[in-house]
């Protein structure tokens, strides 16, 4: 964890914790890769975590208005941070 990230994880002032620009990260260089967004599978096995751990974070990252999604829609994850922020 950055040093100057804070008890929480925030990462300065770009308004997510380091675990969720890690996920922003992910879901940013998979939509490049495959020119798609990435299933909740496929950050289960990135990160290694259970399923239920994959979609909370989403649920978080929707919440926080990071990203959108469309209701009953897969794969239709779409970041609402600007790049220079995630990387």
């Amino acid at each position: 964890m950055n040093p100057n990230s804070g008890a929480a994880g925030q990462s300065g002032d770009r308004g997510f914790t380091e675990k969720q620009g890690e996920y922003l990260a992910f879901i940013y260089t998979y939509m490049h890769m495959f020119r798609r967004s990435p299933a909740e599978v496929d950050m289960q096995r990135h990160f290694g975590v259970s399923p239920p751990s994959v979609h909370q974070m989403v649920i978080t990252l929707e919440r926080n208005g990071l990203i959108r999604r469309q209701s009953g829609v897969a794969r239709s994850i779409e970041i609402l941070v600007p790049p220079a922020k995630i990387l």
